[in-house]
């Protein structure tokens, strides 16, 4: 029996084209199957970069405790995080070119250091999250609206230095009962000691001291500043520290010990190079503890949103060695009061 011409053609052509598909198909998968193979690899992680703004190079130890604190959360130098670094030499006027240069390298975070270094980052930017430490009293000088709610980019962590100086002013008249006349030394270009020694003198006429005011402005105004302490009869040099004070510590020591000066400061860099006590939050902490913020900002969170942290904990270290050379004699109330003391 023959085939139907209805049915017959238009089987033949559906066939035919499936026919044809299958072999295309078939070509293709042997083109592919047969193709060298190209391992397309995975793309690298990302490099943030992190700006480091400072008046100063900060002290080796410190800048490692903030690198320690950025290794334990994950960040590897070269390997995920890139630090710029930017610092003034000293010269406080060159921080918002420097502040400039961060803004123009697209950085993610901008880590200021003291509050200087966090103004001319405020007037850089205000997009870039900026984190600050080491920098008191943020509301005051206007960097935050409070502590519990910063507001725009800028967080991180601070301290009330005031109160904090009136605390060693008293420790220092317990520690020398003899003094009577004090010389505070602090850079006045930065805002943050300025109001410290606003407060300083209200309190130096309740414990019956005389202060003699040594503000400085450049490197070379350390060695002047503290002879003059020395020729008007001082008998203790009370620093307010910072950063731009703090890296010429060794040099105000030496001044000082040549002159027979009880040094006061507020961190126990002084003290362990030589300098009779210090009062105040470990600095050291206070950098490990920036590393965690500049974490949260680049795991998403907004700084406006990261309440500024305070420290929690306040060390009173006394160097015995320093008080015997000088010929004092710290009374036990005192030593009893300190976290360490140094013999």
């Amino acid at each position: 029996m023959s085939s139907s011409p209805s049915l017959g053609r238009p089987l033949g052509l559906l066939l035919t084209a499936l026919t044809n598909t299958f072999l295309r198909a078939s070509v293709l998968i042997l083109a592919v199957a047969t193709a060298p193979v190209v391992i397309s690899a995975q793309p690298a992680g990302r490099i943030y970069r992190l700006g480091l703004l400072s008046p100063e190079a900060p002290p080796p130890g410190l800048l490692e405790a903030f690198n320690e604190g950025l290794h334990d959360l994950g960040y590897i130098e070269g390997k995920n995080i890139h630090l710029e670094s930017r610092h003034a030499s000293g010269r406080s006027e060159q921080l918002a070119g420097l502040a400039a240069e961060l803004v123009q390298l697209r950085v993610d975070v901008i880590v200021a250091i003291n509050t200087s270094a966090a103004l001319a980052a405020r007037d850089a930017t205000a997009t870039i999250p900026i984190v600050i430490t080491r920098v008191s009293n943020p509301v005051e000088t206007g960097l935050v609206r409070s502590f519990a709610h910063p507001g725009g980019n800028i967080t991180g962590l601070s301290f009330q230095p005031e109160e904090t100086s009136v605390k060693r002013l008293q420790l220092l008249k317990q520690a020398v009962p003899s003094v009577a006349r004090v010389a505070v030394l602090w850079d006045a270009v930065n805002p943050g000691p300025n109001l410290t020694v606003k407060v300083l003198e209200p309190a130096s006429l309740q414990l019956g001291l005389q202060l003699l005011k040594l503000p400085v402005k450049e490197p070379t105004d350390l060695q002047s500043a503290v002879q003059m302490a020395a020729r008007s009869h001082a008998n203790a040099l009370f620093v307010v520290d910072d950063v731009f004070v703090t890296s010429y510590r060794r040099q105000i020591l030496e001044i000082a010990t040549k002159h027979s000066l009880p040094v006061i400061s507020q961190y126990r860099d002084f003290v362990e190079l030589g300098g009779l006590l210090a009062y105040g939050p470990s600095i050291r902490e206070m950098y490990r503890r920036t590393a965690h913020y500049v974490d949260r900002i680049l795991r998403g969170s907004r700084p406006a949103d990261l309440p500024i942290e305070q420290p929690t904990k306040y060390d009173l270290v006394v160097n015995l060695k320093t008080a015997t050379m000088l010929g004092f004699n710290v009374p036990s109330t005192v030593l009893s009061q300190a976290d360490e003391v140094i013999h």
